[in-house]
């Protein structure tokens, strides 16, 4: 989450409400409850900026999610995830036929071991800012996970047992088109 107050001058008139404030990360802890995290998250999170708006997506194609945060008066900043951690995951591009073309409004529910995810592809994700519309999912240890795709023509596409640590490419109809695999880049990055 990015903050900011809104004017200067309320700064100024009234210290206890900066124009510049840290962003705050929130860990899942995966039983309904969040933990906030600050100096845990790196120097670009605890960072005090006026920010306006928050994207996220694998930027640097190495199978985790990256965040770039617009900021009042100075340029973007791009935080990169370097975490070292060897969980596996998927990322999925959909590509609509009967559907429009760029998916938006497709249900992606991802099933791995005894965990569920779902995720909807969308045009945009917070103010001034727009996802990677390229899903990705973190499956943990899991090497696979069973897909279902609610397209935005009400079909739906099952696709079983899809491989992790690649991008599948997924087009309306006709299942997986095209699967890079990353895991090359991914050996060199974290040795």
């Amino acid at each position: 989450m990015v903050t900011g107050s809104v004017y200067p001058e309320v700064a100024r008139k009234l210290p206890a409400y900066p124009l510049n404030t840290p962003r705050v990360v929130f860990r899942n802890l995966g039983n309904g409850h969040f933990e906030e995290l600050i100096e845990e998250a790196g120097p670009g999170v605890a960072a005090q900026h006026c920010s306006r708006g928050c994207a996220f997506g694998d930027f640097d194609n190495d199978g985790d999610v990256d965040m770039v945060i617009v900021n009042l008066n100075e340029p973007p900043s791009l935080l990169r995830n370097d975490v070292t951690g060897r969980g596996n995951w998927l990322k999925m591009k959909l590509v609509g036929t009967k559907s429009n073309r760029s998916a938006i409004g497709a249900r992606v529910t991802a099933r791995y071991g005894s965990r569920i995810q779902v995720q909807e592809v969308t045009s945009q994700a917070s103010f001034y800012s727009a996802n990677d519309r390229r899903l990705h999912f973190g499956l943990g240890t899991a090497e696979t996970a069973d897909i279902e795709i609610q397209w935005p023509s009400g079909a739906k596409e099952m696709l079983a047992k899809v491989p992790s640590n690649r991008l599948v490419t997924i087009r309306e109809g006709g299942g997986i088109v095209k699967s890079e695999s990353f895991a090359l880049e991914l050996n060199s990055v974290r040795k």
